[in-house]
């Protein structure tokens, strides 16, 4: 057995309680180990982050990709925007994510003669949090004091579509160009089910809020996704529309940067990325059984991660969430909506939250996400009474510690759950790059069945995941 990899660490931030009160990962209990993520699918691409070289190496990379873009329309007297959005800063620390953007400054920057060029990174519900992405990684210094963090309440512009009118954020378009910087990590596969994902953040990272809750609240999973493509379809959209560049990810970590001014060419790309591995892990989480959760990473309880998913999927990994004849997942909140007051779907056709999931031990997670459904749903323990009032006083979570338990300390935490529950496999959510810790029974399990699942992926349910969005089949070199 391996030792566990060292977790991403406690950091500092409104929304989450003080790193100093995270006393013990739960990776340093007893009897945790780590697997490495190409043990289980060797199939999975080589990265070039993490390396002994650093994120120097995502500097290089950018630097090769932006040679075959063509920047001949930004004119030294123009002004850019790079446009951010706030997940790219939690993949590996954040520092890949930043030093792309940096990049991308200093390359238009010297290609260009344009020194207007500025950084709008998009939040989700947490208002301030790319602020402190920004400070964190002194982007703010980096880009001459012109970074500034945009949020869904900002001043909003029309943008005239051919379903109408949506709305943008003021902030994102007022340059003469755009330059769309993201990532391809799957993330919310719940709400977005791989479905134009390159093109997401234009009715998200980049819309006011009464356009992106379409994802949310309005259409749901599949059926929302339209919005953003008709943004970015729109003539005001494409008026300002430079290129797109894009930290490619895989589960085991950055495998490089894809600049590409035809951002649908771009999505085919990354839709096979995110269908062919995160795929693979996606469905080993549906084959295992009878397990506890344990959460202890700095992001709401939804997006803490583990082998590059978040916990949002993973709590509907009882089901294909890639597979679009399914209509809904266990969870997001539209099918949230469909639940009545008894905590029990009104609809039949919405499936069961993972039941594999015994329970959850949040050992440490932020706030600024509404995840009382979680705790609801799944027996919860939270690791000290800071972190409960924390969430006590979260006008998102008002409700989220009705329904979970106080433990002292992380070692009370677990043994309570070894206990009630019958099993010691744990899967835990700390961000451990390049693997997955685990506890020792669950890594015989994962060892055991992720040859199978990796077959069924290649042979059976990627040809009719790509077949469903329309995409060819390619295979690796």
């Amino acid at each position: 057995m391996r030792p566990p990899i060292k977790p991403v660490p406690p950091r500092s931030s409104q929304y989450g309680i003080d790193p100093d009160l995270v006393k013990t990962r739960v990776s340093e209990l007893p009897g945790m180990t780590s697997v490495m993520l190409t043990d289980l699918f060797p199939d999975l691409p080589e990265v070039i982050f993490p390396s002994d070289a650093g994120v120097l190496v995502i500097r290089q990379a950018a630097e090769a990709a932006l040679q075959n873009v063509d920047m001949s329309k930004i004119k030294p007297e123009h002004s850019v925007n790079i446009l951010a959005s706030h997940h790219g800063f939690t993949l590996m620390g954040g520092e890949p994510y930043a030093e792309m953007l940096k990049t991308l400054k200093d390359v238009v920057e010297a290609r260009t003669g344009c020194r207007n060029v500025r950084l709008r990174a998009g939040v989700g519900l947490r208002f301030r949090e790319t602020e402190e992405y920004i400070k964190r990684h002194g982007l703010d210094v980096y880009f001459d004091g012109k970074a500034i963090g945009v949020a869904p309440i900002d001043q909003g512009i029309p943008i005239e579509t051919e379903i109408g009118t949506l709305f943008g954020l003021k902030k994102v378009y007022d340059a003469d160009w755009i330059i769309h910087a993201h990532n391809s990590d799957v993330r919310e596969v719940h709400f977005h089910r791989q479905v134009d994902r390159a093109v997401k953040p234009f009715g998200m990272s980049y819309a006011r809020i009464e356009t992106r809750s379409t994802y949310h609240q309005n259409l749901g999973p599949r059926a929302a996704n339209f919005t953003a493509r008709a943004i970015f379809d729109s003539t005001f959209v494409q008026s300002k529309f430079a290129f797109a560049s894009f930290l490619t990810v895989a589960p085991n970590g950055i495998i490089g940067v894809d600049v590409d001014s035809d951002l649908y060419a771009l999505n085919d790309r990354v839709t096979q990325t995110g269908l062919r591995y995160y795929g693979k892990i996606m469905t080993l989480f549906g084959e295992l059984e009878d397990y506890i959760c344990a959460l202890d990473f700095p992001c709401p309880v939804v997006y803490v991660f583990s082998a590059g998913v978040i916990y949002a999927n993973v709590v509907g990994a009882n089901t294909d969430l890639y597979d679009l004849d399914l209509p809904l997942p266990a969870y997001t909140w539209y099918t949230e909506a469909f639940y009545g007051k008894q905590g029990r779907p009104l609809l039949a056709d919405i499936p069961t939250v993972n039941r594999a999931i015994k329970m959850c031990v949040q050992n440490y997670a932020w706030t600024g996400y509404p995840t009382a459904f979680f705790s609801e749903h799944i027996p919860t323990i939270v690791v000290g009474q800071e972190q409960a009032e924390l969430f006590n006083r979260d006008p998102q979570n008002l409700t989220y510690m009705d329904h979970a338990m106080v433990a002292e300390s992380t070692e009370s935490a677990m043994e309570f759950a070894y206990k009630t529950t019958g099993t010691r496999k744990v899967v835990i959510f700390d961000g451990a790059v390049g693997g997955i810790n685990v506890s020792e029974s669950l890594a015989e399990e994962l060892l055991q069945k992720a040859p199978a699942v990796s077959a069924k992926v290649d042979e059976i349910l990627l040809p009719k995941w790509l077949r469903q969005r329309g995409i060819e089949l390619v295979r690796p070199k």
